[in-house]
């Protein structure tokens, strides 16, 4: 659908450069999602892996983040292996809703109430994302984060158009539960991509 090099806003590698390359494609369907044209994959012109490598590496940074969309809709193993060869470290984000595909350095996973994450992409995940649209879903991202290795590290993420009203108990939850980390979409305060 779209790439560009920026910082990354979130999680766990926050505040790092970044190559994204959001691929089209979802049938997670989320109703707050901030990238809806996405979803369409007919709607995106392709690109051959090729061309994909040659303008991540054209750019200093080397971290280049798959992202969609839901990016495990497609078998990301031949885009992996050659990132890699280029010297770059791969990194996912992902719902987990799909089976898992690709060589990669970070796993992203944020789970989706609407489509399931398949136990097998729980079991590799590196970080753990879950948004927090409502007071409901502290007791769902303990569910899940019963499911992912011990050293995933846990993050929690107020909803951008919701901030106001769940931040504050998001805040609160993570001091009451500091194995957990609180997440927020830096770009958006800083008014990057």
């Amino acid at each position: 659908m779209e790439q560009f090099y920026t910082i990354q806003g979130e999680g766990a590698n926050a505040g790092r450069a970044a190559y994204f390359i959001r691929l089209g494609g979802c049938d997670v369907g989320c109703h707050w999602c901030d990238v809806k044209e996405s979803w369409d994959a007919a709607a995106h012109p392709q690109q051959t892996i090729e061309q994909l490598v040659a303008q991540a590496t054209a750019h200093p940074g080397r971290n280049v983040v798959v992202t969609g969309g839901e990016p495990l809709m497609h078998d990301l193993g031949p885009l992996t292996r050659a990132l890699k060869a280029a010297g770059c470290q791969t990194w996912l984000e992902t719902s987990g809703a799909h089976p898992l595909s690709g060589e990669w350095d970070w796993i992203c996973l944020s789970p989706k109430k609407f489509k399931a994450p398949l136990p097998a992409v729980l079991a590799q995940a590196h970080e753990l994302k879950v948004v927090v649209f409502h007071k409901s879903d502290f007791a769902w991202a303990e569910e899940h984060a019963a499911l992912v290795p011990a050293t995933c590290r846990l993050f929690l993420q107020p909803e951008w158009s919701k901030a106001a009203v769940v931040t504050p108990p998001l805040i609160e939850y993570v001091k009451q539960h500091p194995r957990w980390q609180v997440s927020l979409q830096t770009h958006k305060y800083l008014d990057i991509p």
